[in-house]
């Protein structure tokens, strides 16, 4: 295994976890991981399978581009906004126009 690439993916996934504001149990408990296992991963030790890999980057809404350091890396956001945006995951389209529909009121309320 290249060991170069364990250790960017770990820093890329602990990055991304802790914008998130997640533990380290708690993402492993999303991709059906032990913990003590994750933590390798995080800290460069270990390569997860693919089906993990994938599960890892759903779980930390990251892509596998960015958590393999392949191209262009993930913007940094304020972790309000990775949060905001980890929870908007799972709505379901109606709401998520609906929230934008109110965003939109509160910003031209809030700018003027």
């Amino acid at each position: 295994m290249d060991e170069k690439l364990q250790h960017l993916l770990g820093e890329a996934a602990r990055a991304a976890r802790l914008r998130l504001g997640l533990t380290q149990a708690e993402v492993a408990g999303k991709v059906d991981l032990d913990p003590a296992v994750y933590g390798r991963v995080e800290r460069g030790h270990m390569m997860p399978s693919v089906p993990s890999l994938r599960r890892i980057c759903v779980a930390l809404g990251i892509s596998a581009d960015a958590l393999l350091s392949l191209g262009r890396q993930e913007s940094e956001e304020p972790p309000e906004l990775s949060r905001i945006i980890h929870i908007l995951h799972g709505w379901p389209p109606e709401r998520l126009a609906l929230l934008r529909k109110l965003l939109e009121t509160a910003d031209s309320h809030l700018t003027t």
